[in-house]
């Protein structure tokens, strides 16, 4: 096991239990700031401008002030410095509100082994039972106030369903609309196959955080062969599609293999597009 780091913006690497939010820190009190994971491979963060762009959008919705990325990628180089190659990473980048009152804003980035269990999701699969969000798909774009597809550090609805799904013997959750559209998981985004072209659910019309990883996956699909689209779909939908996935930034690709107690199709495709991907597989 190679020891977990943390390095906080302006003090580089910092001692493991040396304290890095004050206790009145908004992102604690009130869940108020942002973070973005990445997938550390070969010593590099990958596709770490996407993840820089994503969070920079996500600060300007919520009127969260950031320093430039050169300094963001300075703060990731010093977290990430020396780390073992041959070793899988989750990086972690966090910037909250800051204190209570006022006060500049907490920035750092933490960095530890992938943990076994999204290693297993991808060699493995993962079980699935979906819940309904309480919303119609299109509502939350409709709703000028209420910022839609950002990476908050406001997880309660995250970690709430991943709690019921261990509870209830699954691995995971899909949520859907009141008006039965699939939407995403507490962590990934779905992606499936139709018809030789692979899809995932449109981020812009029903507010669902837009996954990096998917978006990288249906970009490169002609590389093997596969078409790309932005659809809606119902679980029925899924149950007759030709492979069903959950993508996300350090799980990777793991295939669906049962939603709601029922076998889904196992796809020939799986191994090609976790190949595609870059994820190692053992």
């Amino acid at each position: 096991m190679v020891p977990s780091r943390i390095a906080v913006l302006g003090r580089g690497v910092v001692p493991r239990g040396e304290p890095v939010l004050r206790g009145d820190d908004l992102g604690v009190l009130r869940g108020d700031g942002l973070f973005e994971t990445m997938h550390l491979r070969d010593g590099r963060p990958w596709l770490r401008e996407a993840h820089l762009a994503r969070l920079r959008a996500g600060a300007a919705a919520v009127e969260l002030p950031l320093p430039p990325d050169d300094a963001l990628v300075e703060l990731l180089d010093a977290v990430t410095d020396g780390w073992p190659a041959e070793v899988e990473g989750a990086l972690r980048l966090v910037c909250t509100r800051g204190p209570e009152g006022g006060g500049l804003p907490a920035i750092y980035a933490t960095l530890g082994e992938v943990a076994p269990g999204s290693k297993r999701a991808r060699r493995d699969g993962v079980t699935v039972s979906t819940r309904s969000l309480g919303v119609p798909a299109a509502t939350r774009p409709e709703l000028d106030w209420l910022p839609a597809g950002i990476k908050s550090t406001s997880y309660g609805a995250s970690t709430a369903a991943r709690r019921w799904a261990a509870r209830n013997g699954v691995d995971d959750v899909l949520w859907v609309s009141s008006d039965g559209y699939v939407l995403e998981g507490p962590t990934a985004n779905v992606v499936w196959l139709d018809g030789g072209r692979l899809c995932t659910v449109p981020a812009a019309t029903t507010g669902i955080l837009p996954g990096t990883t998917a978006a990288w996956l249906l970009e490169h699909a002609t590389d093997v062969g596969l078409g790309a689209a932005e659809r809606m779909v119902t679980p029925d939908g899924l149950l007759a599609a030709d492979g069903v996935w959950f993508t996300s930034s350090v799980r990777g690709l793991a295939e669906i293999r049962t939603l709601d107690g029922t076998d889904l199709k196992r796809s020939p495709h799986t191994r090609e597009l976790q190949e595609l991907l870059g994820f190692p597989l053992r």
